[in-house]
């Protein structure tokens, strides 16, 4: 039976062109909810795939009864996935929302954890490869050094109690989310969430995980390392690190 006194929320997970696991995705996180009491769904934003990822999307709705599946007509990207994601747990007023992404390089099995920081009232959760417990797996080695140094960074600029700034695994309010704007469409999304909750978020946990690669049988990330992104992720940072130093905010 599930409890009122816990928590709900919702898993939102945006996909695009994952044909090949999005199966395996939906099933995984399914089993990790159904163990749970908590009243729970999980929104698959389904944004603007062609490759069948919708059609394996209603085969799945009519076997996992808490799978909502919402569409873009075309490819937004991931950030405004996740604002339809949001959109749709607030329409069904969930108290948090725990974005995870397709491909199953955080385990579902983290979710319990997620779930435990909820029910401390927890406003912001993070999901980190930098505190005890926490690691990665498969992860070619300069993109590991890349990853340590820029948190290192952004945690430092951001004045905030995270190590794992980037991680786009993380459960927040969906009173907090709704209440700020978020503009970013590609990953940096995850740094501007971090920047506009600054102000209104007060408590903050973090979840150790371990990161695993993709696997082969996916299409390829579409995260860049390139300059361009790389200055999308720093802008946030040095924004809250200015209005540190000046006061603001």
């Amino acid at each position: 039976m599930e409890s009122p006194q816990l928590p709900s929320f919702a898993v939102v997970v945006p996909a695009y062109n994952e044909v090949a696991g999005i199966g395996a995705c939906v099933r995984a996180i399914h089993e990790a909810l159904d163990r749970l009491p908590n009243h729970s769904a999980l929104v698959v934003v389904d944004d603007g795939s062609t490759d069948g990822t919708g059609d394996v999307l209603d085969e799945l709705a009519r076997e996992h009864p808490r799978l909502v599946v919402v569409r873009h007509d075309r490819n937004r990207g991931y950030g405004a996935g996740l604002r339809t994601g949001t959109q749709t747990a607030a329409a069904r007023r969930l108290d948090y929302v725990l974005f995870m992404d397709s491909d199953l390089t955080n385990d579902p099995a983290s979710i319990p954890a997620f779930a435990a920081r909820m029910a401390d009232g927890i406003d912001v959760v993070k999901a980190s490869r930098y505190v005890p417990g926490g690691g990665v797996d498969g992860v070619p080695a300069w993109r590991l050094g890349v990853s340590v140094l820029g948190n290192l960074v952004a945690r430092l600029l951001f004045g905030l109690p995270v190590h794992d700034t980037t991680n786009g695994f993380r459960a927040v309010r969906t009173s907090l989310l709704t209440s700020i704007d978020l503009e970013e469409n590609g990953f940096a999304v995850i740094m501007e969430e971090l920047y506009r909750l600054r102000p209104i978020a007060r408590t903050y946990a973090e979840v150790p995980i371990v990161l695993t690669a993709r696997t082969d049988e996916l299409r390829g990330s579409s995260f860049s390392f390139g300059p361009r992104a790389m200055a999308a992720y720093l802008r946030y940072p040095l924004l809250a690190a200015r209005e540190r130093i000046g006061g603001g905010r």
